[in-house]
């Protein structure tokens, strides 16, 4: 099973430029724009829906780092090839790639991590990080560098530690900070918008 979604993603990407060269883009550009989803959440909004996003991004850059490490563990107890480097003729890499141990995927781990822990806050924000999450996973695949499998892995460990991470003990002083952090941002624009205010009438 593994071997032949592998190969239907890899050989759709092959015969299809058109969406083959958006989406590579999108995988290459994908660490950005995760983090720039976390710092729209923390810096936008007050209010509850304000209060929200920012608890879930606090949560999920915890939640991301947390299974991050974990992931590395398991890929150097696993230690499984990449499906390029495990069949070079056979699999075509639509980007350059490190042949070093891919199970389970660090970026459907991080993606899903940060998708879930915002999905449990926020509902709108979280559709749009689970949406970005299945894609980068699918087109990893696509791309030659995993397995379904991988990236499965990856997603199921992802979403497990936010969920882990969602328990009260620890979901309580999650919140904390983040509201605590949220507090300070609030307090620190109010000062410059009150220190900037006199200076543009002028």
């Amino acid at each position: 099973m593994d071997w032949s979604v592998l190969h239907a993603l890899n050989g759709f990407f092959a015969r299809h430029d058109g969406i083959e060269d958006p989406v590579v883009a999108y995988v290459s550009a994908s660490q950005v724009l995760f983090a720039a989803l976390l710092v729209v959440l923390f810096v936008g909004d007050r209010g509850l829906a304000g209060r929200a996003a920012r608890r879930g991004a606090v949560a999920a850059g915890v939640s991301a780092a947390l299974a991050l490490v974990i992931a590395q563990v398991v890929s150097h107890l696993v230690d499984r090839s990449r499906p390029f480097a495990s069949d070079p003729s056979g699999v075509h890499l639509f980007s350059a790639h490190g042949a070093d141990p891919g199970f389970p995927s660090d970026h459907a781990t991080a993606a899903f991590a940060i998708a879930i822990a915002i999905l449990l806050r926020s509902r709108r924000w979280g559709l749009l990080a689970v949406t970005m999450a299945t894609i980068l996973a699918v087109a990893r695949v696509a791309m030659g560098v995993h397995y379904p499998s991988d990236v499965i892995a990856g997603a199921a460990l992802g979403s497990a530690t936010a969920l882990a991470l969602w328990w009260a003990p620890i979901r309580g002083p999650l919140h904390a900070i983040a509201d605590r952090a949220g507090a300070a941002l609030e307090a620190l624009v109010d000062v410059v918008a009150d220190r900037v205010r006199p200076a543009g009438r002028a």
